[in-house]
């Protein structure tokens, strides 16, 4: 590489790097704040780096407020949305890309329609049916309605454009070894399919943390509040306990972290594969 080219990987890098710490910069005054006294959170000049740092705020999360309650409810439910949401999604998306039956296409058309109405439209029915059911302030409607949803269809979708990559002689070689359609699916395209997989479950994994709306209207039991709805209620008319507030916000963003960091590889390769780059 000559100079020149030398030169520009250098203000590329450059640019990068300015880029990157501009997005970290919100995270490193998340947790350095949530190690201030409270007087120091809007001290000016700004105190960048806690002196000493108070960790008392940390334990204060769990004496204040049922943050156990809250952090549990959101991994669970979090936990089985992704789980039923990567099923349903790799079973749908096995079925339209691989599996010949009249109007396939035209079906699954209709399907991805459904992504488009706003959940706001189906808000007040879906609210109905839950309270018909018995089953508002419970954690049944921030479960099941989720793995059958838009979330479950845009899963299907990266599933089934993933699916299309792979040579249909794989299929049919199965066949031909005896292999009924539900053992090609378990054992030959599902163990293919996990870089897919894995963003459909980084991306429900993320929605479902981070919802509000879905558990504001359908619990009342502050035992069965998510996260999100807890870290509202440390925002009063009284004010904010920032750092407080923000020792929660760093708690709740770890598994999101640690989610992605175990799924990053598989994340990549599932945009690259399925033409989402």
């Amino acid at each position: 590489m000559n100079n020149k080219g030398i030169v520009g990987q250098i203000w590329i890098y450059a640019g990068l790097t300015v880029v990157s710490l501009g997005m970290l910069f919100p995270f490193f005054w998340m947790v350095t704040t949530s190690l201030k006294p409270e007087s120091a959170v809007f001290q000016f000049p700004p105190q960048w780096l806690p002196n000493p740092p108070v960790w008392q705020n940390y334990a204060d999360i769990f004496t204040k407020m049922p943050f156990g309650s809250y952090f549990f409810n959101s991994v669970y439910i979090a936990v089985i949305v992704t789980a039923g949401t990567g099923l349903v999604a790799a079973m749908a998306g096995y079925s339209f890309a691989k599996m010949q039956y009249p109007l396939r296409n035209p079906i699954f058309l209709i399907l991805l329609s459904g992504m488009m109405i706003p959940t706001e439209v189906t808000a007040i029915p879906l609210f109905t049916w839950m309270s018909e059911l018995g089953w508002v302030d419970t954690h049944i409607p921030l479960i099941l309605p989720p793995m059958l949803g838009a979330g479950a269809i845009f899963g299907a979708f990266i599933v089934r454009q993933f699916f299309i990559t792979i040579p249909d002689e794989l299929d049919e070689a199965a066949k031909l070894d005896g292999c009924s359609p539900i053992q090609t699916f378990r054992y030959i395209m599902l163990p293919l399919a996990v870089p897919a997989l894995a963003t459909v479950s980084i991306f429900t994994f993320l929605d479902r943390w981070n919802e509000f709306f879905d558990p504001l209207i359908y619990l009342n039991t502050k035992e069965l509040f998510t996260l999100p709805i807890g870290l509202a209620l440390l925002t009063t008319d009284a004010g904010v306990d920032w750092p407080l507030l923000l020792a929660a916000s760093t708690v709740a963003t770890l598994p999101l972290l640690i989610v992605f960091f175990m799924a990053q590889n598989k994340f990549v390769e599932g945009i690259s594969n399925t033409g989402l780059k």
